[in-house]
């Protein structure tokens, strides 16, 4: 699928991955719909985009404002036919912690909420409505999904088993999505990052940082948000890539700690 002229929504558009995703998408003609809660960062990324972006506050739990985000696509540009969804939230909490206090129950639902019931929820609503559009190509594809998961799906540190486990069901979900939207000519994919230098190592100190970034196995550094959006313009653009999760990690395998 040529991304040209395409539209594409991008959850957690308004930062990391997936504000370089929606400038990747842009810059290569397509139309982006940023779906995110920062209503100081999104709206300034669309106004600095341009005419071919807008942004709409969303809580990807939430049906009805995924629903109002799917209705501005259609309404602004036409049609959809690229979900990504990066919005996601972390945390660490063992499963027994100190003084034996188990794991908070609370924690553990918002992680799998937002992480994977969000992800399900953006994909489903998008689905339905790529289903409704005419092909785009000769091989009658009509959308595109690409979910995000992480290396912790496959090698969960230690604290991590409610991050680990929405990640893993992401993982776990990609070719059942995909097997039953390939009627709809739907392709469905997941990047699995590994160590990806967003915002939130910008604070850490730098031993840390060369720390990890010696625990990748080459190149020796962090990957950039722009190597996972230029791997979500390949998989966009292969017409035979589905139900595939890629792991972009630098050969990186987590230890436990």
């Amino acid at each position: 699928m040529d991304i040209k002229n395409k539209v594409a929504l991008v959850t957690g558009g308004a930062s990391g991955l997936g504000e370089a995703t929606a400038k990747t998408y842009v810059a290569k003609g397509a139309k982006v719909v940023i779906m995110d809660m920062n209503d100081e960062r999104g709206p300034a990324l669309a106004e600095d985009l341009g005419e071919n972006a807008i942004y709409v506050n969303t809580n990807v739990t939430q049906e009805d404002d995924v629903a109002t985000a799917i209705d501005a696509a259609m309404s602004h540009f036409g049609a959809i036919h690229i979900c990504n969804n990066f919005a996601g939230i972390g945390g660490a909490h063992k499963t027994v912690g100190r003084e034996n206090v188990p794991h908070p129950l609370d924690h553990w639902k918002k992680v799998i909420d937002v992480n994977l019931v969000g992800t399900f929820n953006v994909l489903r609503l998008a689905a339905a409505q790529m289903a409704t559009q005419e092909p785009v190509t000769e091989c009658g594809s009509r959308g595109v999904i690409i979910n995000t998961a992480s290396v912790a799906g496959y090698e969960g540190q230690i604290g991590q088993s409610a991050y680990a486990a929405s990640k893993g069901g992401i993982i776990g979900m990609t070719i059942c999505l995909a097997r039953d939207l390939s009627q709809h000519g739907i392709r469905v994919n997941t990047i699995a990052p590994g160590l990806i230098h967003t915002p939130i190592f910008n604070k850490m100190p730098e031993d840390k940082l060369n720390a990890l970034e010696a625990t990748v196995l080459f190149p020796k550094r962090l990957g950039r948000a722009e190597e996972i959006a230029h791997l979500a313009c390949y998989i966009v653009e292969s017409d035979y890539t589905n139900g595939e999760t890629i792991r972009m990690d630098g050969g990186i395998r987590m230890t436990p700690r």
